[in-house]
């Protein structure tokens, strides 16, 4: 099958893209049917032709155990991870949690990485700007899923410092095009930091 054509099956239903936020973001599990049809409040015909769909395509595996067929993400699919890094940037993007960092007074720059990205990075999130310390895990503090996330705080100064020298650590994270910059508004300073050497 061509990769237009797994595209145009992947994302031509609301049903199937709610199963594949779900395969995708948790590829560690396994779901059921009925499990699916509760978790996500879909018809359970719907979810047995969008799995068969997926299945078709190689995306999703079944297996049978205890008489239940159970259903999971192949991670050796051929677009796997860039579809996981596609879907993590889309609901991670859109989560409560980037909703109350963008509110933050004095963010300047905010990148989502790692693990809200699907990729593997030394950070899951980079902040610039005058934020504290104790704030920022306060907001973490707040979800669970979130308890484990490796972050980054830089002042704006020490920050664009490090972008002219190049510094490898910044300049790897702002380069991945995986990555998603949630807010930038050093963009102008980033560029005049990088044309210093």
């Amino acid at each position: 099958m061509s990769s237009a054509a797994v595209l145009k099956a992947l994302f031509s239903s609301q049903t199937r893209v709610k199963l594949l936020s779900t395969f995708l973001l948790h590829p560690e599990r396994e779901y059921f049917i009925r499990e699916l049809t509760r978790l996500l409040n879909e018809q359970i015909n719907s979810i047995r032709r969008e799995l068969e769909n997926l299945r078709r395509i190689g995306l999703v595996r079944a297996r049978h155990r205890n008489r239940k067929k159970y259903y999971h993400v192949d991670t050796e699919f051929i677009l796997y991870q860039d579809l996981r890094s596609l879907f993590a940037k889309v609901v991670q993007g859109e989560s409560p949690l980037v909703a109350s960092l963008r509110a933050l007074p004095n963010v300047k720059l905010l990148l989502l990485a790692g693990s809200l990205c699907g990729t593997e990075s030394k950070v899951d999130l980079l902040v610039v700007g005058d934020v504290r310390r104790e704030v920022l895990q306060a907001l973490l503090a707040q979800d669970p899923a979130f308890k484990n996330i490796k972050y980054s705080i830089f002042s704006e100064p020490d920050f664009l410092y490090r972008v002219s020298l190049r510094d490898r650590f910044v300049v790897e994270i702002l380069n991945d095009p995986r990555h998603l910059l949630v807010v930038n508004l050093l963009q102008k300073e980033i560029e005049e930091a990088m044309g210093k050497k």
